[in-house]
């Protein structure tokens, strides 16, 4: 059995981590390379960092953070944010990232995603979906949020899983920041609609909220950032919770 991963997430503006909720009232969260270090250390899978403004701003990633996060971590590390070519992932790459996240550019130029697979490999290429329930449809939203698309999330992951996206960071912007648990109805028919693993995001609040998406949303992963930020769940106990009810993971 494949353990379930737990992802620390670390939103960038300006050089520092930031939290909000439902995408907007960003509070700072601290110093990302120091919080990197520390989820390292205390048992973290994977660690994604998304500047969070760079496609808003028109910009690129900052690289010397990439860099500094680099050196100090040991667990694969995703980037994102302002993400839109070959050249942008070759740089990243070589700045120490292992994956990288792209989101509003794939949208823009779905052939980015066979482009970046085909050079780099599916495993490399994560593909972000800011998604929001209007009615009963989940749309997907680009540039954090902002910008509505005619897109709906079901249709969407099957093509980007078509065209060779190795994996789906799917969040919720319903769910974003409120603690109130995981969008589980539609991350179990994600996890239906393709055969690539499932990042859940947006909404862990409680222990029990992992338990449920591993367990009712099918996700292979689950990604938090206030939660694991602000010290309300320890990674370690949040994993021994989660194999003490018979969900695989790595302690």
């Amino acid at each position: 059995m494949l353990t379930k991963r737990i992802i620390p997430c670390l939103d960038i503006k300006n050089g520092r981590t930031v939290k909000g909720v439902n995408f907007v009232d960003l509070r700072d969260a601290g110093d990302p390379v120091e919080l990197a270090k520390q989820y390292a250390k205390l048992g973290a899978d994977e660690l994604v960092f998304l500047d969070i403004s760079a496609t808003l701003e028109g910009r690129k990633t900052m690289h010397d953070m990439v860099l500094k996060v680099a050196e100090h971590v040991n667990i694969p590390f995703t980037v994102g944010g302002g993400i839109s070519s070959i050249e942008d992932v070759d740089d990243l790459l070589k700045c120490g990232a292992d994956k990288i996240s792209i989101n509003s550019s794939a949208v823009k130029r779905p052939d980015l995603v066979n482009e970046l697979s085909s050079k780099f490999g599916s495993q490399c290429v994560v593909l972000a979906i800011d998604a929001k329930q209007i009615k009963d449809q989940w749309i997907v939203h680009l540039a954090g949020g902002t910008i509505p698309t005619e897109l709906n999330l079901f249709d969407w992951a099957k093509e980007v899983e078509q065209r060779g996206a190795g994996e789906i960071l799917f969040t919720s912007m319903n769910n974003d920041g409120t603690k109130a648990g995981f969008a589980n109805e539609a991350l179990a028919k994600l996890s239906q609609s393709v055969n690539i693993p499932i990042i859940a995001s947006g909404g862990a609040g409680t222990i029990q909220h992992f338990v449920d998406t591993f367990e009712i949303g099918k996700a292979d992963a689950a990604l938090a950032a206030s939660v694991f930020h602000f010290g309300e769940i320890e990674i370690l106990d949040l994993k021994r919770e989660l194999k003490k009810q018979d969900i695989a993971v790595r302690l």
